[in-house]
């Protein structure tokens, strides 16, 4: 083979563990693992979603030779050339997993390389870009006929995300459980940021005790962000240090970090209820055995359909300050010196009212153009939210129904690895000299 560099553009958290992790191990699969004939480099737009540690997550999967971070890609998008100066082969080809679809179509030019993008819903640039590989054929139906030889349906890539940690949970980890009729195990998913975190930390630690309260039998576990660290979660936790969880009507939380090095961090509630933290990454097998999962809206209602695990979406409004947080426009309004709350309460009432008349919060209502998974938006209180898991585990056969609708709106699995066929079908039209 001659050689060849695959350039792979992506951006935030969710595209570099979800679309970028298995497709690099296709690549080596089906290209071979000599570095000095294919080349894997990738390099990250800006997200705003990002936590900084995205460079560091791609830098360790094994299948990556070089990783060049958000903070340098205009430069790279505008002359070509990376912060490190990298050298570039003359046959290479452009994978698009994150971001804009017009950053492939000009890097592809200025490098003279072929162009692959994944596209979950929408396909754009036609003319410019080489193939298309597609989640669901009704992607494809979009297109004018004349387009229609560029683009391949690959399936779903974060189903073959979730797929490939199929193995077993560690066996020394306490939550090595197998799911039965006297255990139940639900999952938290508060957040990464502080915005969230400050109300989905007590709002789901006093969800999980009014449960459990009810049924002992249920056990709770929080899969950490990789951008969080133990003590920064367990600040939310904290009553000195987030006076919001009050409004929650929680007693707070503390921290546990055992002795055994084998043994999972805890948050331990005022009441007694023990919470595990789970660290490793991805958590795709542990939260699939998870029989309902309490969320945030974001990447982990895709993730979470992508799995098939019911969850319920919580969008809490009770800390009108969280829209400080917010990025652009409305953010930059919310932070003017004297002004900023009575923005932040416009703001607040605004998108109550436009979300109240849109709807579709979480991902796969987006996808499935219905309510599959609840939403539950507002001033939110955890026996609220109690009540319904209460009803959905005494009613398993609800959970069924909502696990069975997920499962049917996502794609196909096996989308890396075709995905991985059509770059190398690529590399054999790449041109000998770039131009």
């Amino acid at each position: 083979m001659t050689q060849v560099d695959i350039l792979i553009l992506s951006n935030g958290p969710g595209e570099v563990t979800t679309w970028v992790r298995p497709v690099v191990k296709a690549l080596r699969q089906k290209l071979g693992d000599d570095r000095s004939l294919v080349r894997i480099s990738i390099v990250l737009s800006p997200c705003s979603n990002a936590s900084g540690k995205e460079a560091a997550i791609a830098l360790s999967y094994p299948e990556v030779d070089r990783v060049q971070s958000a903070e340098h890609f205009w430069q790279f998008l505008l002359w070509g050339k990376t912060f490190d100066n990298w050298d570039w082969r003359s046959r290479g080809v452009v994978v698009f997993l994150g971001g804009d679809q017009i950053f492939p179509v000009v890097i592809g030019k200025k490098l003279g390389y072929r162009t692959v993008v994944y596209a979950e819903w929408e396909a754009r640039w036609h003319n410019w870009i080489d193939r298309f590989g597609v989640m669901k054929p009704k992607v494809a139906a979009l297109v004018p006929q004349k387009y229609a030889h560029k683009f391949t349906v690959v399936g779903d890539l974060m189903v073959e995300a979730a797929g490939e940690t199929g193995e077993s949970l560690d066996s020394n980890s306490s939550l090595s459980i197998t799911p039965s009729l006297k255990t139940e195990l639900i999952g938290m998913l508060p957040g990464s940021k502080a915005a969230k975190l400050a109300q989905g930390v007590p709002l789901t630690l006093g969800i999980a005790e009014y449960v459990y309260a009810k049924r002992p039998q249920t056990r709770f576990v929080i899969p950490v962000a990789p951008t969080l660290d133990l003590q920064t979660l367990a600040s939310f936790a904290d009553l000195e240090k987030n006076s919001i969880a009050k409004i929650f009507g929680f007693g707070g939380a503390s921290l546990i970090i055992p002795e055994d090095a084998k043994s999972k961090a805890l948050l331990k509630t005022a009441t007694g209820l023990t919470v595990e933290l789970w660290q490793e990454n991805p958590a795709y097998h542990l939260l699939s055995q998870c029989c309902i999962c309490l969320t945030t809206v974001g990447a982990n209602t895709a993730e979470l359909g992508a799995l098939g695990v019911p969850m319920i979406v919580l969008l809490p409004t009770q800390q009108l300050d969280a829209m400080r947080s917010w990025d652009g426009l409305p953010g930059l309004l919310a932070n003017l010196p004297g002004l900023g709350m009575p923005f932040a309460k416009v703001i607040n009432w605004s998108f109550l009212r436009f979300v109240r008349h849109k709807g579709l919060l979480a991902w796969p209502n987006i996808w499935a153009q219905e309510e599959i998974v609840p939403e539950i938006m507002g001033k939110v209180q955890p026996q609220e939210v109690g009540k319904m898991v209460l009803d959905f585990l005494t009613n398993p056969e609800k959970l069924d129904d909502m696990r069975a609708k997920l499962r049917n709106i996502r794609g196909e699995s096996g989308a890396a690895q075709k995905i991985a066929q059509i770059v190398g079908e690529e590399i054999g039209k790449s041109g000998e000299m770039r131009k």
